[in-house]
């Protein structure tokens, strides 16, 4: 199938009228006051056009795409609201418990958005919903973790159907699964995803595998999703705290034109730049913060937003335009045995033709600490490698006399 990119953008008067309908509480209903100054933010957001959240982004990528015809369907344990309390896809009455779906209030003659919190069996309801993707080829089927670990016990309904199905039955399914990912020092049970297993399973363009690092990223992929004229499952590490982070928002600029992109480049890199550093995911925040407050220059930071299919000849493109580059490290937050370090490290030392640093955690049986205090200490450890160490304060590091 063809990975070309495609437009994926929405005309901003038509988001601006699906934004205000999205964020409309109608007069019979009585919400609670902490949503009412909720969905006044996220109208404010798209009506100044800029400051768009994650929550924000999704809601738009789905009503854009059923006025267009394109049903979704969206299962998980906590998804009406959001595990993160940042969709509130469904709204409630606080007095009578009435329940008001804005997604399908939108217009006379949209597909339909259903939304289910299912029931405490990851394998039982991914199962299901691959079934059900099977016979809904149209619009997107997903099915959302409520923590990205927890798809480890439905790995069978992975390993059996949803890499291999294609391989074994020439059944398609473009089946999205979003799973919260991240390290942030929750401990072992609520930090990883697993990224490494997905990237291990991947051959043959079964399946294709994304971290991203912004909301209009994430608009732009759920709609490619839904428009492409292909089918095949699409896994996000979707995020956590960058749900709420003030750098992780979108314009409406950036949603109403362009394309999902595979790699980020640097923006900002000088022609200069000695170094590159590869990364993905939310740690992309904390380089970008510390080479600003270093002030550094020489430090290009390129994103890989999908790992598959890798994107091997737009990387090569955008590293032509660095010719002083004397270093190239992949910086991540998990442990070197997991995440994305054994995937990307063979194909990247193909393009650059040396070697590739690594910069991370050390190899660990367990995904993370579950003691906050370490994994502040492990995360600035792994920026003071990648970018530099802050200056010590006025009096640290001496000894009194």
């Amino acid at each position: 199938y063809s990975s070309e990119p495609f437009e994926t953008g929405v005309d901003q008067d038509t988001l601006l009228d699906l934004a205000r309908k999205l964020n409309t509480i109608p007069d019979d209903l009585t919400p609670h006051s902490k949503l009412k100054r909720l969905l006044a933010k996220r109208l404010e957001a798209v009506e100044t056009g800029e400051g768009i959240d994650w929550a924000n982004a999704e809601a738009l990528a789905f009503a854009s795409l059923v006025t267009q015809g394109e049903p979704i369907r969206l299962s998980g344990e906590d998804s009406g609201r959001g595990t993160f309390s940042q969709r509130h896809c469904v709204m409630f009455d606080r007095t009578t418990g009435q329940a008001h779906v804005p997604l399908n209030h939108l217009s006379p003659d949209q597909a339909e958005f259903k939304v289910y919190n299912s029931l405490l069996s990851e394998e039982g309801v991914l199962g299901f919903e691959y079934g059900y993707s099977l016979i809904q080829p149209q619009g997107l089927v997903i099915w959302e973790a409520q923590f990205g670990d927890f798809a480890n016990t439905a790995q069978s309904i992975i390993d059996l159907y949803i890499v291999s199905g294609e391989a074994k039955w020439r059944r398609l399914s473009g089946l999205v699964m979003l799973l919260p990912h991240g390290l942030e020092g929750l401990g072992p049970e609520h930090s990883s995803a697993r990224l490494e297993r997905y990237l291990q399973l991947c051959a043959h363009e079964n399946i294709q595998v994304c971290n991203l690092t912004t909301p209009a990223q994430y608009f732009h992929r759920l709609r490619r999703q839904a428009l492409s004229k292909f089918r095949k499952p699409l896994i996000i590490m979707t995020p956590k705290s960058l749900l709420r982070h003030p750098r992780a928002v979108s314009s409406l600029a950036e949603l109403s034109t362009g394309h999902f992109q595979d790699v980020l480049d640097d923006p900002l890199a000088p022609q200069s730049a000695k170094q590159i550093v590869f990364c993905n995911g939310k740690i992309f925040y904390d380089l970008l913060q510390r080479r600003e407050t270093l002030g550094t220059k020489d430090v290009a930071i390129i994103r890989l937003e999908q790992f598959y299919p890798f994107p091997e000849s737009l990387l090569t493109n955008i590293l032509t335009a660095y010719p002083r580059a004397e270093k190239y490290s992949w910086v991540q937050e998990e442990p070197e045995n997991m995440g994305g370090w054994q995937f990307v490290r063979p194909r990247l030392e193909s393009i650059i033709g040396e070697p590739l640093h690594y910069i991370g955690r050390e190899p660990a049986a367990s995904p993370a600490t579950g003691f906050a205090n370490i994994y502040r200490q492990e995360q600035a450890a792994i920026v003071d490698a990648a970018i530099g160490p802050l200056p010590a304060k006025p009096g640290e590091g001496q000894t009194a006399s």
